[in-house]
């Protein structure tokens, strides 16, 4: 859902218009105040704002801010940008936006699949070096052997993603 930020007349074009190009689903805020509440209680993809209401509202530009959550804030002048234009900008704001989410993604898996890698380097030391303890009942030498041999699953499946 994208949220568009704009008291002009031709609202309802510009929307149908970002809803036409991107398939979003297009909510109309005519100022700060009514979009800071919608973004209080939905997620949106990104938030155009029309530069008029940033010149003309300056005290409420700071409480929206604050509710953007992951929404991607697009800044445009809708008094002098045509219809292309605002398409343009949108769809090259948006497509930013699932790249950076690419990234991240990526990043938070490399480092779990890092984390879990060391913490199973562990388990199978500590279940190796537990299985050598002289006198070991043969019940609790199973019992390492079993955790053994699920810890090196655990890795086989952790190497093939």
């Amino acid at each position: 859902m994208i949220l568009l930020v704009t008291p002009i007349e031709r609202a309802i074009e510009c929307a149908a218009a970002l809803k036409q190009h991107t398939g979003e689903e297009v909510v109309v805020a005519e100022d700060l105040r009514q979009a800071a509440m919608l973004l209080r209680s939905d997620s949106y993809l990104a938030v155009i704002l029309d530069q008029h209401i940033l010149e003309t509202e300056p005290a409420e530009i700071e409480t929206a801010m604050q509710h953007l959550g992951t929404a991607i804030p697009v800044q445009v002048n809708l008094a002098i940008s045509g219809l292309d234009r605002l398409v343009r900008e949108v769809g090259a704001a948006l497509e930013r936006r699932k790249r950076e989410e690419i990234v991240a993604r990526r990043a938070v898996a490399g480092a779990l699949h890092s984390e879990l890698n060391d913490t199973l380097t562990a388990l199978t030391l500590h279940c190796e070096l537990a299985r050598e303890v002289p006198g070991l009942p043969a019940a609790a030498a199973e019992q390492l052997r079993s955790a053994h041999a699920l810890v090196k699953k655990i890795r086989s499946h952790l190497e093939v993603v």
